[in-house]
């Protein structure tokens, strides 16, 4: 846990980076650094995109999967590495210069 730990505080150190998300395969965020009401939200609102995702790369090629999500809009940049347990879900200022989400840390 401390390898898993030491990345994620590596991921938060880059500029514009405003919370991290670990979530479980179940949907269920097992580490965030944002508040519990938007670490719900963005794990449950991102697991089913994600998993809505990888059902239409396989639809397109059986034999291929999703390796990475991004999602850019006019606020924010939402990150997402998918693994078959976890994903990793990164929330970022595109802009890096506006002010953070209410609720990080």
């Amino acid at each position: 846990m401390a390898e898993v730990d030491e990345a994620i505080k590596k991921l938060a150190s880059h500029k514009g980076v405003l919370g991290t998300i670990v979530v479980n395969a179940d949907g269920i965020a097992i580490r965030s650094s944002l508040d519990n009401t938007l670490t719900v939200q963005y794990s449950s609102l991102i697991h089913q995109l994600t998993t809505k995702a990888r059902s239409c790369v396989r639809d397109v090629d059986p034999n291929d999967d999703l390796t990475f999500l991004r999602i850019r809009s006019k606020k924010h940049e939402i990150l997402v590495a998918p693994d078959k347990e976890f994903f990793l879900i990164v929330v970022q200022n595109p802009t890096a210069s506006a002010a953070p989400l209410p609720g990080s840390s």
